[in-house]
């Protein structure tokens, strides 16, 4: 199967740099401007598109799919950052230096005051791609989700940047098989319908 993943647009959490986790956002002004007229390029577009259920993820997914109504599927749900939500990274920085980094240092296994992990996360999604039978699809979900896709397909363990650059706005291609999951194309350019 191949998996074209999506990240939603910019919130006004995005542009505050707050941890939105499960926190039920919508899009910003600003991010609704950046996504009008885009779309997917034609040989990435497929017949089915599933959105996260939060409504940033949904929200995009309508633009993007030229105002198709997409399923959802909770399992594409941004990680659970528990306590963590609404606040900044600086602002947890600034109150426990210490604990932040090694928290951080648990890379896959970091799990935010009632939180889950991002091993947790990717078990959500393997568990939703190995119920799927389509040749193609498209997710439109979080980075939280697409994080732990590429930490999977590529063996990164989360404890230091990847060994990639990621464009956020752009959409990240994998393969999944039997196999697991794999990388194919990243920061594959949107186009202007």
């Amino acid at each position: 199967m191949r998996i074209t993943m999506l990240r939603h647009g910019r919130t006004e959490w995005n542009a505050e740099r707050r941890i939105q986790g499960r926190t039920d956002t919508c899009l910003s002004d600003e991010g609704r401007s950046a996504l009008a007229g885009l779309r997917l390029p034609p040989e990435l577009d497929a017949e089915v598109w599933i959105s996260s259920p939060l409504r940033r993820a949904t929200q995009t997914a309508r633009i993007l799919s030229g105002d198709r109504a997409p399923a959802t599927d909770p399992r594409l749900m941004e990680m659970n950052f528990g306590d963590w939500e609404g606040q900044t990274h600086a602002d947890l920085v600034a109150a426990d230096p210490a604990g932040m980094r090694e928290m951080e240092g648990r890379g896959l296994h970091m799990r935010p005051p009632g939180g889950e992990t991002p091993a947790e996360v990717a078990a959500r999604l393997f568990d939703f791609m190995a119920s799927r039978s389509e040749n193609a699809v498209v997710l439109v979900s979080h980075k939280g989700v697409i994080r732990a896709a590429l930490a999977q397909a590529s063996g990164w363990d989360m404890t230091a940047d990847p060994p990639f650059a990621i464009r956020w706005h752009m959409a990240q291609t994998f393969t999944f098989d039997e196999g697991g999951l794999h990388m194919d194309r990243l920061n594959v350019p949107l186009v202007r319908a």
